[in-house]
């Protein structure tokens, strides 16, 4: 819980790309700021030295401390001023005891102040850990984008290699993003180039690469590249796209590469680096990413509630003639949803996760189902290891329910 028994002035900040909405309240809850602030150092350090000459000690808090909430915390602190942060979920909750239904810039704002002077126990501090998983915010945000991107570029050379000869993309699509696969396409763009170069030459080039797959892999590829003898028409037109692309692909994967790095370099400065990788299929990138939506689960009362968020919760479709049973959700945070749903596919590996699903599978749910309630459980678990602070501990098969 964060002291505010010293703070004259609650400046709350409802953050824009542009430009915040700015209420300041004083302890005994009067409003002595409340206009739109640009995003620009000197209009915040304008305001923040007018609050601080005015009233005496300013806390200034946002909603959002990453991204276009970075800014005026930076400037605050260089200030001297004392910053903290209101939950997205926290501050939804309070709105409701606030009179009106709209939504407006101006409202949440003197929410957030308000909710600042009246109820700091619902303010978390902005400390090291927060600014951590800012910047893993960030750079798992372009992470993302660029397993996108290399998902989009390695479809466009399966689409190619299938049009100009389909038997030799079944021998290098399912290896397509191997470095050797991505450096024979970049040297050698069509079946005919590949086939000109001889096996010999093949070798050497891929053998740096794959040094225990490249001669079976040569041998593979002329195997298939025997299986055609006509050309299609458009192989010459792929034979220039193919290495461009080939070489596209072999760029964003050394991206990846290098971000995962500083990932796991940001993910093992948190002190919850370990509790969340404790659990069988949560890697780097999905305990980051659960770090990032998550946060240390103190904002969510329950289990219930942290399953709701993800969009783990069934959710009843009835009408009034008919109740169709629980579906699966459609709301709920859709990143938090998919790196809950592949680490549980991940643990599939592990035995007390494993029983479950198959224990699922018993009582007749195909996988599409089972691998939910897999990835509900293991949310309930999660939340526990969070709240306790405690490593993953498999249950006995017999416990499983």
């Amino acid at each position: 819980m964060i002291d505010t028994g010293d703070i004259d002035v609650f400046l709350g900040l409802d953050v824009g790309k542009g430009e915040h909405h700015a209420t300041a309240v004083t302890p005994a809850g009067k409003k002595a700021f409340d206009k739109r602030l640009p995003n620009t150092e000197p209009k915040l350090r304008e305001l923040f030295a007018k609050l601080q000459a005015k009233h005496g000690t300013v806390l200034v808090v946002v909603d959002q401390p990453a991204s276009i909430g970075a800014l005026p915390l930076a400037v605050a602190r260089d200030m001297g001023c004392s910053v903290a942060y209101l939950p997205g979920l926290t501050m939804r909750r309070i709105a409701d005891l606030y009179p009106g239904e709209a939504k407006t810039d101006a409202k949440d704002a003197f929410i957030i102040a308000d909710a600042a002077r009246a109820m700091p126990h619902t303010l978390r501090a902005i400390d090291g850990e927060d600014e951590t998983i800012a910047e893993l915010e960030m750079i798992v945000g372009f992470d993302d984008d660029l397993a996108g991107e290399a998902t989009r570029v390695a479809n466009r050379l399966h689409g190619l290699l299938t049009q100009v000869h389909p038997s030799l993309e079944r021998v290098l699509g399912p290896r397509l993003q191997h470095p050797a696969v991505l450096t024979l396409l970049e040297r050698f763009g069509s079946p005919a180039q590949i086939r000109k170069a001889g096996r010999r030459r093949l070798v050497t080039l891929l053998r740096p690469k794959a040094p225990r797959m490249a001669e079976r892999l040569v041998e593979d590829i002329f195997t298939a590249l025997d299986e055609q003898t006509v050309t299609v028409p458009g192989a010459e037109a792929a034979a220039l796209i193919v290495p461009s692309l080939a070489g596209s692909l072999t760029a964003v994967l050394d991206q990846r590469k290098l971000l995962a790095g500083r990932i796991e370099e940001l993910l093992e400065a948190h002190p919850l680096s370990k509790v969340l990788t404790s659990m069988p299929g949560v890697g780097v990138r999905t305990g980051a990413r659960i770090l990032i939506e998550v946060g240390d689960g103190s904002t969510f009362p329950t289990a219930g509630h942290l399953a709701a968020y993800a969009g783990l919760a069934p959710a009843t479709r009835s009408s009034v003639s008919s109740i169709r049973g629980e579906q699966p959700s459609r709301r709920g945070n859709k990143q938090l949803k998919r790196a809950l749903f592949l680490s549980a596919f991940a643990a599939l590996g592990d035995p007390a996760s494993r029983a479950y699903y198959d224990k699922k599978i018993a009582q007749g749910k195909h996988h599409t189902q089972a691998l939910p309630c897999l990835a509900r459980r293991r949310a309930d678990v999660l939340f526990a290891m969070l709240r306790d602070g405690t490593f993953y501990e498999p249950q006995p098969s017999a416990a499983v329910t």
